[in-house]
């Protein structure tokens, strides 16, 4: 099994609450000013910036928290990190079976044929030959700018499908020769609900976790929603909309935040049936309830129509955000002004 390039680290998306000198701009909830500050941890988790804001009254316990969500966190990448050797996800690619696999990994690849199913497979977590074939081509110094061969992307297809994972208590089993997983569009929004999951048992009623993707527990403690500002695609920093978020998860996903050639022609969001990369928005935003939902269909919805999104959207009751090719923001409902 040919193994995966060095990671490429994503761009942010989003710009969320911050309370220390450099970290991006705070949009405060209404009320009065919070009596407790904010304790503040940033960091990176699976290739992303990643953030976590936590209130508590007594900072040697918001430390102790901090501390142990971060341990959380590196657990979880042993689990799903493309990355390192001897994660469970690598030793799975590289064998092709997993005897006795670690609880969460049989439970996110779970997760994950159910978004397959639900999306008809704009979802694919068995996308990773395709990663493998454009890497290795855009690696090389003569590369053609068009693209890897046809026939190249054509046998990376052949092994390609989520159908093909056999799932068991006691291993998981690829079907296919040389198979291989990604779950790096699912993977930062499942390790940011496994956070606010140990925050939650611990008590915690204000907090903000972004492991990749972003999820409020509760309000902000100034008074009203989390302010977040989702970014403009080709502008820089420039805020293009602004959302509220409170005991909910928002992820975006665009393929220009990860170019894989120097003309920005191609990116990391592969279509599972064409074997080409997504440009059919510029950037793509989902409100969930949970961050794994959210993470998952953001990188679904990026290779789906609008009519096929609001059948979802609707049926999820999820909020959605598009940026058009010409800047327009996009709901599945409605048009809003260009930024």
């Amino acid at each position: 099994m040919t193994q995966p390039a060095m990671p490429m680290r994503r761009r942010r998306f989003i710009t969320i609450a911050a309370a220390a000198a450099g970290l991006p701009l705070l949009y405060p909830g209404s009320g009065p000013a919070a009596a407790t500050p904010l304790q503040v941890w940033t960091g990176s988790a699976l290739g992303a910036d990643a953030m976590l804001q936590i209130q508590h009254p007594d900072p040697r316990t918001a430390d102790r928290l901090i501390a142990d969500s971060l341990r959380e966190v590196a657990r979880l990448e042993r689990v799903f990190s493309l990355y390192q050797p001897d994660s469970a996800l690598a030793r799975l690619n590289l064998a092709g079976r997993l005897d006795d696999p670690p609880a969460d990994l049989l439970r996110l690849l779970a997760q994950s044929a159910r978004f397959s199913q639900l999306t008809q497979g704009a979802f694919d977590p068995t996308v990773q030959p395709l990663w493998s074939v454009y890497a290795a081509h855009f690696s090389r110094p003569d590369a053609d700018p068009g693209g890897p061969p046809h026939a190249a992307i054509g046998a990376a297809l052949q092994r390609v499908g989520y159908q093909h994972i056999e799932l068991s208590a006691r291993h998981i089993r690829f079907g296919l020769p040389g198979m291989a997983l990604t779950l790096n569009g699912i993977a930062q929004g499942y390790i940011t609900d496994r956070v606010v999951e140990l925050l939650r048992n611990a008590g915690m009623h204000h907090a903000l976790v972004d492991m990749g993707e972003t999820r409020a527990i509760g309000s902000h403690p100034s008074g009203g929603p989390w302010r977040i500002g989702l970014r403009q695609p080709g502008k820089g920093g420039k805020i293009g909309q602004r959302i509220a978020l409170q005991d909910q998860a928002v992820a975006t996903s665009g393929g220009y935040g990860t170019p894989l050639d120097p003309a920005g022609r191609f990116n990391h969001i592969f279509d599972p049936h064409t074997g080409g990369s997504s440009w059919r928005y510029r950037s793509v935003s989902v409100i969930a309830p949970d961050a794994t939902t959210a993470d998952a269909l953001s990188t679904a919805f990026s290779l789906m129509p609008l009519p096929s999104v609001a059948r979802i959207a609707g049926m999820l009751n999820l909020q959605t955000w598009f940026v058009l090719d010409d800047g327009r923001w996009v709901t599945t409902r409605e048009t809003c002004c260009r930024f």
